[in-house]
């Protein structure tokens, strides 16, 4: 068994962990009070989904209307129509919601990459879908491999802790890694100059480089790497939620209904397939 100061060290912080076993602690009596997560949801007739609402194409909110949208809300619609209950969106960010669902406040986020410092406090679904990584190179700068990016002359900006964070950070260990507090801040980075690139998966690459054509080229390096998107929900003894909604997936892949939701949401943003950086298919 492991001891709570072990497990601060496999954290890499006391403090963290400290926060992340009261936050499971936290979990565990909400849990207890209410049920497993499947059972509440059915009794209340209500799904709670996690909303960024800027977070298009994959959620976004109308600032006029209040009205949701974006690719997981489409699909969260699909999951919720199903199961025979009522969608609710709640707003998040994607830093905040892991601890909104150990806080039950949501109970399921969709678009999460699943990472292992992530795994020790949430369950992950199966894959939603593949996505692959991609990197926003400014003018004038053209990599074709992650070799030409491993070099510490050049600057890589990131979200902090992200997936982005963590497959740039092993994929170019030689190259300036600038730790940004948000993605946005990180795109930032590259728009002003202080980065040559920025590590992002294509969705947001192609999206970015799109509204601001200035920031450069979304790039795919060779050879291609990427992550999952996945849905996560709460750790609970009782894995009903996790595995109806593995067998949800599966099955809504099957029936084209994930597919046609990202592309649907793509087109809100003025995406379409031919935007696609090279090597990329989806």
């Amino acid at each position: 068994m492991v001891s709570r100061r072990e497990f601060a060290g496999l954290l890499g912080g006391g403090a963290l962990a400290a926060a992340v076993v009261g936050a499971t602690t936290r979990s565990a009596e909400a849990q207890a009070a209410a049920g497993n997560t499947f059972q509440q949801v059915i009794s209340a007739k209500k799904l709670r989904i996690g909303g960024v609402p800027t977070g298009a194409p994959w959620t976004v909110r109308d600032k006029t209307t209040g009205q949701w949208g974006g690719q997981f809300y489409d699909i969260g619609k699909a999951l919720a129509t199903d199961m025979e209950v009522e969608l609710e969106m709640v707003e998040t960010t994607w830093g905040n919601a892991i601890l909104d669902l150990q806080a039950n406040k949501l109970d399921v986020m969709f678009g999460m990459n699943p990472t292992p410092k992530r795994a020790l406090a949430v369950d992950f679904t199966v894959p939603v879908y593949n996505s692959a990584l991609t990197v926003i190179a400014k003018p004038g700068f053209e990599p074709k491999t992650w070799a030409d990016l491993n070099k510490p002359e050049v600057k890589i900006a990131v979200d902090m802790g992200s997936a982005h964070d963590q497959v740039a950070s092993r994929l170019c260990p030689n190259a300036t890694i600038m730790r940004m507090k948000s993605l946005d801040e990180a795109t930032m980075a590259l728009a002003t100059g202080r980065a040559d690139a920025q590590s992002i998966f294509w969705q947001g690459g192609v999206k970015a480089v799109k509204a601001n054509p200035r920031l450069g080229t979304c790039i795919a390096p060779t050879p291609l790497f990427g992550s999952t998107s996945n849905a996560a929900v709460r750790r609970e003894t009782d894995k009903t939620m996790r595995d109806f909604l593995n067998t949800w997936i599966v099955y809504a892949q099957g029936l084209g209904i994930i597919r046609q939701a990202v592309l649907d949401s793509l087109v809100q943003v003025n995406i379409s397939l031919d935007d696609l950086p090279k090597g990329v298919t989806f």
